[in-house]
């Protein structure tokens, strides 16, 4: 069965276009290692009466969204082999002195890996 690594990250709305073109970048790279896909998904229609909240379980604070990815590979074992090519890659790799501001609180992000026990 796959593996799914998961996230749920609360991302400033005014930075979602930041986000989203750094998203384009990485996800190629996860894709040229072997990821089967790579999907980020921008919060729609979150606040749903009767059900847990994903704002509230991201920490969306007002003029945030939040947004929800998954990245899919065939095991766990094919997952930590595309991460490590992955994380070693120079194109992620900053420059000594080089500014660079992460479009999100990466403190906040919600990850995971998950076994796919279910598939129809």
């Amino acid at each position: 069965m796959a593996y799914v690594d998961g996230f749920l990250v609360p991302v400033p709305t005014g930075k979602l276009k930041v986000y989203q073109a750094m998203s384009r970048k990485v996800g190629k790279i996860w894709r040229e290692y072997g990821a089967l896909d790579y999907r980020e998904c921008a919060g729609d229609d979150l606040d749903i009466k009767g059900v847990a909240s994903f704002r509230k379980a991201a920490g969306a604070r007002k003029g945030e969204t939040v947004v929800f990815a998954y990245i899919v590979y065939k095991s766990r074992k094919h997952r930590d082999q595309v991460n490590r090519k992955v994380m070693s890659d120079p194109r992620l790799q900053h420059k000594p002195g080089e500014k660079h501001e992460h479009p999100f609180d990466l403190s906040r992000m919600c990850y995971g890996g998950f076994k796919v026990f279910v598939q129809v």
